[in-house]
């Protein structure tokens, strides 16, 4: 008859296996502490991290009520990850204040090795997910920026995905100054960002000087150091700063602000941000020579039609004058004043026709759309980083004239907050933006209408689907 595992034997093959299969690094500190609780019938058993800045924990702990440390029973065991101390196994609180035995500790050093395998494990599997999202990230931002969807609003679309990634309160992009500083351009928050367009490093930072010399720089707390000289640098704490740099020239600089008090930034994270702004400053600078390319081409095509205009006019010109002549040359015939009343009519046309295009082509090309609509395409454009997907975007009237600034400001805070709450509801796979003018509210009056719809879960008709209005007089 064979004999049954010991009971003690049987919770340590249980703890094992539960740290053994966790993937996620904070599911296996949590099996490694349930585990030491379990085995040794501690009260309290806690895991202190040796470094909380490596993974963003500084303990991790069993429910309860902390024992009196001066009379409970206190139990250590080290964890090590390869040849590093990963942190401590704390144990206290057993009952009857029962001193812990020497088999407990044997049991723990158990355990404690199993963890540190696990969490080595844990560290690769995390590693291995955020280069994933890193490379996705990079190669989405190239993409945008190489199509039509993402051209209008290149800056925005890198300064988003970028604080996604990071995990940042803010995602900035900077740009040299004449003065010889960097100002902020472009802001991606969930917060309102304008009031951080503008701001500038000022000239002679220790800070600029190492970003316009292609260095990152990493900031602990963007607060309190003294490098920084922002008016806005009182709202953030960690920091990173990466130059945009393409074929030796400096585009402008990528920074991402956490909130003040947030988790420092990892070596690797500091190093896939640093890769990724590289890869976004090529990118940049590929859409802009794309679109170069696609300016050359319109002036190209404009001086082909300028010829081609030039050589029909000289032609009616010259049969213009060849009728003339012909006129002058039949003194006394019945059709002269005809033939020199069409004459005078091709002229009057023929001068039209130059005035016209010379005033067309003294013109350059025309720049992206500007007032409400450009605005609100801007704001779109953002959302889609969030999204995943570019929402459509319908505008009836005119919008650009009819809705002065006052009301748009109120408009585009309005729009914010509504794509905000869709990227948030879940299932949100469409959503289509309206911008309306003049539309009449029920008592008759002329105003604006905004109408945001998305086909997410949790709406009030059959639990899917929202829609958003926003109405304001003009």
């Amino acid at each position: 008859m064979t004999a049954r595992p010991a009971p003690r034997l049987t919770r340590l093959l249980e703890a094992l296996l539960g740290v053994g299969t966790a993937l996620d690094l904070r599911d296996v500190l949590e099996h490694v502490v349930d585990g030491a609780a379990e085995l040794t019938g501690a009260g309290r058993a806690a895991l202190v991290v040796a470094d909380p800045g490596e993974s963003g924990l500084a303990e991790i702990r069993t429910p309860g009520p902390d024992p009196v440390p001066g009379t409970a029973p206190l139990l250590r065991v080290p964890i090590h990850v390869r040849d590093e101390e990963f942190g401590e196994l704390r144990l206290t609180g057993r009952p009857g204040a029962a001193p812990f035995t020497v088999e407990d500790e044997q049991l723990l050093r158990v355990l404690a090795t199993q963890a540190g395998v696990s969490i080595g494990n844990a560290r690769l599997y995390e590693t291995a997910r955020q280069r994933e999202r890193w490379i996705e990230g990079a190669a989405a931002v190239t993409t945008a920026l190489l199509t039509e969807e993402g051209a209008g609003d290149a800056l925005t679309t890198v300064a988003e995905r970028a604080r996604l990634l990071a995990g940042a309160s803010a995602g900035v992009i900077l740009h040299p100054t004449a003065e010889g500083g960097m100002a902020i351009v472009t802001a991606s928050s969930p917060d309102d960002p304008d009031g951080m367009l503008g701001a500038t490093i000022t000239p002679g930072s220790p800070v600029l000087e190492q970003l316009l010399g292609g260095e990152p720089v990493f900031i602990e707390d963007s607060a309190s150091d003294p490098r920084m000289t922002t008016h806005v640098r009182h709202r953030f704490g960690p920091s990173m700063m990466l130059p945009l740099q393409a074929g030796g020239r400096l585009i402008g600089t990528l920074a991402l602000p956490r909130r003040r008090g947030g988790r420092p930034y990892t070596d690797l994270e500091r190093l896939l941000a640093t890769q990724f702004a590289s890869q976004a400053a090529l990118a940049l600078a590929l859409a802009d020579a794309r679109r170069g390319r696609e300016r050359l081409a319109v002036y190209e095509d404009r001086d082909r039609i300028a010829r081609d205009l030039h050589d029909l006019v000289v032609q009616r010109l010259f049969a213009t004058g060849m009728m003339l002549e012909s006129t002058r040359r039949r003194p006394g015939a019945d059709d002269v004043r005809d033939l020199l009343g069409r004459a005078v009519d091709e002229l009057r046309s023929t001068v039209r026709e130059v005035r016209t295009t010379i005033f067309a082509l003294q013109q350059p090309p025309a720049d992206p759309p500007t007032g409400l609509r450009g605005r609100v395409l801007r704001e779109t454009a953002s959302a889609a980083a969030r999204l995943g997907f570019a929402p459509s975007t319908h505008f009836a009237g005119a919008v650009d004239t009819r809705v002065p600034d006052r009301v748009a400001d109120r408009l585009l805070t309005a729009l914010r907050d509504a794509l905000a709450d869709a990227s948030a509801r879940p299932g949100v796979s469409r959503v289509e933006v309206a911008v309306e003018t003049p539309a009449r509210s029920p008592a008759g009056r002329d105003g604006v209408r905004l109408r945001v719809v998305d086909d997410g879960e949790g709406g009030p008709e059959e639990g899917r689907g929202t829609t958003v209005t926003w109405w304001a007089p003009l």
